[in-house]
């Protein structure tokens, strides 16, 4: 495998249940995980069965609900969330970055 360079302001983005997202890696690329490039506001309260996922906040702030306990969003937050955590972000959190470890559990939503 070759290493893969991508820039976030290339990739097309796509609506989706936490906001826009751009992948960046991808299951097909072969790496060990995934990571999207997400523009969160105001997302719906949703979890994943079968994916953990880390949340880099890379710029602006909110605030995100896990299950029924309620943290803090601005740049520089990393949040690890194991499956089956209900979560929601409300704010707005530019750019989060978003890992599905595909190695860990496969990309299934």
């Amino acid at each position: 495998m070759k290493p893969i360079r991508r820039d976030p302001a290339e990739i097309k983005p796509w609506a989706e249940t936490c906001g826009a997202i751009r992948c960046i890696i991808e299951e097909a690329d072969g790496a060990a995980g995934e990571i999207h490039h997400v523009e969160i506001q105001d997302a719906k309260m949703h979890y994943h069965k079968k994916t953990d996922e880390f949340y880099y906040i890379i710029d602006g702030q909110g605030k995100m609900i896990l299950d029924e306990e309620e943290i803090e969003l601005h740049k520089g937050v990393v949040v690890y969330l194991p499956r089956g955590v209900k979560q929601q972000s409300r704010g707005k959190t530019h750019g989060a970055h978003h890992l599905h470890p595909t190695r860990c559990a496969p990309r299934r939503t």
